[in-house]
């Protein structure tokens, strides 16, 4: 067995992040080399290009060693108390947390956002982490549950701050360019800020280092040997958490760096807590000046302004599956269940959402804002030209993701699969997105084949990754996270222009039904109605398929075809509504689990019951995102994700907290 000592275990890291940082300079400086070493020394600039390198290049070069070794301590630290490998800023949620604290408060109190921006940073990451550790609770935070609590926190989160940005898009640019991770310096101010803050947390971090050592074996292991555990699991957090916020406060969000150098560091031999701290650091610091040297060649080449966050994802996260995917098991399906509720439907129960769907629908088509209030009134002709294709093509849209959700969750025993979470409807947006950057045409025009063949590059994948792993939720949720994470990528790409296009894009984004046609509308409606009709049909199949592969085989059904079937349709509806109408996020996720909880249990129920759901959720946020801020709109998938996305966070915690009452957990 070959060992690496700790200390070349170390140095390596260092050297590499020296020398991309070396490189970063001679190549992006401008000046000859023995200038740039006399700038270097102290001399005084006395031309536009030393200025260029002193206040320009220097500080972005430095700024990214520090917040990379930041990053990648946090991801360290985080990755040793949670015993998670999948623990990082990103997927805790508190990354996203920071960015909409910041967003709020650029908003809401730009001289807060200004004079204490780390302590706001600090706030929204903390609450974001709360969330989390609400629905995994603190023994779950080593498991899937809490990398997929992260995510669905992540996508809400998101969604809102998304909300935020698109009604203030004239007036907050700069957010497009910061939320995507701007390592762009104009002097050392902001530098300055952060490197102290950044050092202090990571001494505080290194002389806890014995702690790690002790929260190794296990927290029962360390509570034996004397350990006070929760002041000091606390204490940890709260540092992993500050670097967090002083990173995104300082450069905006750069996600992947604190969930690859722990695992680039391990992969390297780093055995020992201290060890693996100060190498996730080095690395961390490498990997960003590597990619914010990517980021500067690129946006040389291409003539926009190209992210370092966007680019530290697109490598970042390949690079993950890569690293990961040979660790995971089929033994994580144990630790996730399907949602408790009654045998069957109560006549009361569906009584109440048919009057719900009444309610949504008169809403929709009568009440409406105006220049003098609300009013209820009977829409004249070409108002209904413009008001019946919005109505129709979210209810068909909101079918057709439920749907969705419910042939995912059924096939891979996973009830918090969804379209959006396992990454369908995101790549089809990525195709759509890659379509219109390389093609320089319109999204809309691209149409619904380049969503279909995006989606079904997903679908591939899922099959290929998820075979050799018997479809462990772990290999699917790694895959979700990767493909969102190389769209957010490419969308900030896009974003950074700031141009009118941009801005559109961002609307798109949001679900919206802006712009269906009668012709699109008429075909999401009919999509969805014929695959609730397909799988009330092929119920059997769904039910034998749910009750695990060995029995379904037994009893008959060709297991394998039947799932290639299955994820080729869901994958289908995803990509469908994605180019039709945007990306809708949580319906495909909540729409099932309220059935099931209602009652639907079985699988022709829970069908027909998930695509109703679905439709009333979506044409009431069509509804809301009409007439909450009139005369200007929010897109419905904005507000059927933060609705949906509410509801399930809290459900997930309500079914923590029974579980914890009646002794499961």
């Amino acid at each position: 067995m070959i060992t690496t000592s700790p200390l070349r275990t170390a140095l390596l890291p260092a050297a590499l992040a020296v020398a991309l940082a070396a490189l970063h300079l001679w190549t992006t400086a401008g000046v000859d080399t023995t200038r740039l070493a006399e700038l270097m020394t102290g001399a005084t600039p006395d031309a536009f290009a030393d200025i260029r390198v002193t206040q320009a290049v220097l500080p972005r070069v430095v700024m990214g060693l520090i917040v990379g070794a930041g990053l990648g301590l946090a991801g360290s630290l985080f990755q040793q108390v949670t015993g998670n490998r999948l623990a990082s800023p990103l997927t805790l949620g508190a990354s996203s947390g920071a960015w909409l604290a910041m967003v709020v408060a650029t908003l809401a109190a730009p001289a807060l956002a200004a004079s204490a921006r780390e302590w706001v940073s600090l706030a929204g990451a903390t609450a974001a982490f709360g969330l989390v550790v609400g629905i995994a609770g603190l023994r779950g935070l080593m498991g899937l549950r809490a990398v997929l609590g992260g995510m669905a926190v992540n996508l809400l989160l998101g969604s809102i701050a998304g909300g935020i940005v698109l009604l203030q898009s004239p007036y907050f640019g700069h957010l497009f360019v910061w939320g995507a991770g701007d390592l762009g310096q104009s002097g050392w101010d902001r530098t300055l800020w952060a490197a102290p803050r950044l050092g202090a947390a990571a001494l505080g971090i290194l002389a806890c280092s014995r702690i790690l050592g002790l929260l190794r074996p296990g927290a029962g292991a360390a509570e034996a040997r004397g350990l006070s555990l929760r002041p000091w699991l606390v204490l940890l957090a709260a540092l992993a958490l500050y670097l967090t916020a002083v990173s995104v406060a300082a450069v905006g969000m750069i996600g992947f760096i604190g969930l690859l150098a722990p695992t680039l560091a391990r992969a390297g031999g780093a055995r020992r807590p201290l060890t693996e701290l100060v190498a996730s650091a080095f690395l961390g610091a490498a990997l960003l000046s590597g990619a914010d040297l990517v980021a500067v060649g690129a946006s040389g080449v291409l003539r926009d302004m190209v992210p370092t966050g966007a680019a530290a994802a697109l490598a970042g996260a390949p690079a993950l599956v890569l690293l990961m995917r040979r660790r995971l098991a089929a033994a994580d399906h144990g630790t996730l269940e399907m949602p408790q509720g009654p045998a069957r439907p109560a006549a009361i129960t569906l009584a109440g959402i048919g009057g719900l769907s009444v309610l949504a629908l008169l809403l929709a088509v009568f009440v409406s804002p105006g220049e003098d209030g609300w009013r209820i009134a009977v829409p004249d002709a070409l108002t209904l030209s413009f008001r019946w294709p919005r109505i129709l093509a979210a209810a068909g849209a909101g079918g057709a993701m439920a749907l969705s959700g419910v042939i995912l969750q059924r096939l891979i025993r996973n009830p918090l699969a969804s379209p959006d979470i396992l990454g369908m409807s995101s790549g089809a947006t990525l195709a759509l997105v890659l379509t219109s950057l390389v093609g320089g045409v319109s999204i809309h025009t691209a149409g619904v084949p380049v969503a279909l063949l995006g989606s079904a590059a997903v679908m591939v994948a899922l099959l290929l990754l998820a075979r050799r792993h018997a479809h462990a939720p772990m290999v699917v949720a790694l895959v979700g996270i990767s493909l969102g994470a190389l769209l957010d990528a490419l969308v900030k790409i896009a974003l950074a222009a700031g141009t009118a296009d941009s801005f559109a894009l961002l609307g798109w984004l949001g679900g919206s039904t802006y712009r269906v046609t009668g012709g699109a509308a008429l075909a999401l409606a009919g999509l969805a109605v014929a695959a609730c009709l397909g799988l009330r049909a092929a119920h059997r199949w769904l039910t034998l398929i749910g009750t695990g592969d060995a029995t379904a085989a037994a009893r008959g059904l060709p297991v394998g075809a039947v799932r290639t079937i299955g994820l080729a349709v869901a994958a289908g509806l995803a990509g469908t509504v994605t180019a039709l109408m945007g990306p809708v996020s949580f319906v495909g996720l909540v729409a099932p689990h309220a059935a099931t909880m209602i009652g639907a249990r079985t699988a022709g129920a829970q069908t027909w019951v998930a695509a109703w759901l679905g439709a009333v959720l979506m044409v009431g946020s069509d509804w809301l995102g009409r007439t909450l801020i009139y005369p200007m709109q929010l897109p419905a998938g904005i507000i059927a994700a933060c609705l949906g996305g509410g509801y399930f966070i809290a459900l997930l915690i309500r079914q923590r907290l029974a579980a914890r009452r009646s002794g499961m957990i």
